[in-house]
């Protein structure tokens, strides 16, 4: 299994393998020693669908040189231009688009005997275990699918559908057997996990589903990812820093600083309502992590100019950037005012700079304080932590020496020193909690 994109994309690929051993096949970690190999791809931005590509060709030098003998390719990508791969790679042996996963194990039989399925047709959902691709002791879990934003530059509503929230009570059921597992860090994923539950009648559904899964034993650090920054308020924050194992950390990807080009991007939210609620969040505790588009269609330089001002201004623990890729049949690929990709690269790099230098100042200003970590990996006399700031697979370490440390236990640590994006830090106590 070839797992690319994001974490929703996984939890995918750790519910097809589930259904595969199931139906009695054994997983390989050696890609050239597998008779079958199944792509889940991306197709979020042109850099992911190359990647997409490049790992489906990858699958046929294997199916040409080594032991494979059939490719089965699934995602975003094969949901998106299905017809196309078919067409254009003839030793794809069988695609299945994102809806379809509840057939997976009756078309990847069809795959082996040669039959060529396709099937990217709408309506399908299912429920099912998992085979966790990550650590036994940190697993993501998916609370809705889909996205009702239609924000002009996304092409997901176009691949994925409607905003769907799962029931309340699978997710929970899912977290209790997942932390009956080990999985004592456990992250909430969505499109938008700030809007779960109002498609089902519910006002403050996610409020109600922290409540419940802060209560199941076993669960240390319980995260919650992409928040839309309409839906954030006080009230939310509130109730997530009153939870036990909620951890102080918010994620809103904000795309932009200036009101015009959020609008452009059919973005809802007043910037300077959203810079309130960060602020009163930081004053909670809470580590602000956001994610912004430079290079969008109509952005000027006084526009990139402000956005770094804005940078500055909030200070934000986390950033990530994107340059603005246009995606077909997206309504902001076809507006004026499209900006040339050498612009859109430096602006890019100039505003990792800036925020290289604000987050080494962040990091800074921890040296000295004590937190709960979770130990993740081990490796040359050292552990490689993360504490409620840290999001796996997004953010730095905490780098603390010491030996005789379980991977995937708790401990306290001090932190002694910062750079960049990690930390340094020692152990407080003798053994692991």
């Amino acid at each position: 299994m070839i797992s690319l994109g994001c974490a929703k994309n996984q939890v995918d690929s750790e519910q097809m393998l589930f259904l595969l051993r199931q139906a009695g096949h054994e997983t390989v970690n050696d890609a050239s020693t597998a008779e079958a190999i199944v792509v889940n791809t991306c197709g979020f931005i042109d850099s992911a669908k190359e990647e997409s590509i490049d790992a489906i060709f990858e699958a046929v030098r294997l199916k040409k040189e080594g032991a494979c003998r059939r490719i089965l390719v699934t995602g975003c990508l094969a949901q998106r231009y299905g017809r196309e791969l078919m067409e254009q790679i003839p030793e794809i042996d069988g695609l299945i688009g994102v809806e379809r996963y509840g057939d997976f194990p009756r078309l990847f039989e069809e795959t082996l005997r040669g039959k060529r399925p396709f099937d990217i047709s709408r309506g399908g959902s299912f429920a099912c275990g998992r085979v966790l691709i990550t650590p036994s002791f940190s697993a993501y879990v998916r609370i809705a699918e889909g996205c009702d934003n239609r924000c002009t530059y996304c092409a997901i509503p176009l691949i994925r559908g409607g905003y769907r929230s799962r029931p309340r009570e699978e997710i929970l059921t899912e977290m209790r057997q997942l932390a009956s597992g080990g999985a004592r860090e456990q992250i909430l994923i969505a499109q938008d996990t700030s809007r779960y539950g109002r498609d089902r009648g519910e006002k403050r559904g996610l409020e109600a589903l922290l409540r419940e899964a802060d209560a199941i034993p076993g669960i240390d650090f319980l995260r919650v990812l992409y928040l839309y920054p309409e839906d954030v308020n006080e009230q939310l924050i509130d109730t997530m820093a009153s939870l036990a194992h909620v951890c102080r950390y918010v994620d809103i990807p904000l795309q932009h600083a200036v009101p015009r080009l959020l609008k452009s991007m059919n973005r809802r939210g007043d910037i300077e309502s959203i810079s309130r609620v960060l602020a009163y969040a930081r004053a909670r505790g809470f580590a602000l992590r956001t994610t912004f588009i430079v290079g969008f269609p109509g952005e000027t330089e006084a526009d990139f100019l402000r956005l770094c001002d804005f940078v500055r201004e909030t200070e934000f623990d986390r950033m990530g950037a994107f340059a603005y890729s246009a995606e077909e049949d997206t309504a902001a690929a076809g507006m004026p005012g499209q900006v040339e990709e050498k612009e859109k690269r430096r602006r890019l790099d100039e505003l990792m700079r800036l925020q290289a230098e604000v987050s080494l100042k962040r990091n800074q200003a921890r040296v000295g304080e004590e937190t709960r970590v979770l130990v993740c990996r081990s490796e040359g006399g050292k552990y490689c932590c993360r504490s409620a700031w840290e999001a796996p697979d997004a953010d730095g370490w905490i780098i603390v020496p010491g030996e005789g440390r379980q991977v995937g236990q708790t401990a306290r640590v001090r932190i002694t020193g910062a750079d960049t994006y990690d930390l340094a830090g020692r152990f407080l106590d003798e053994s692991a909690e």
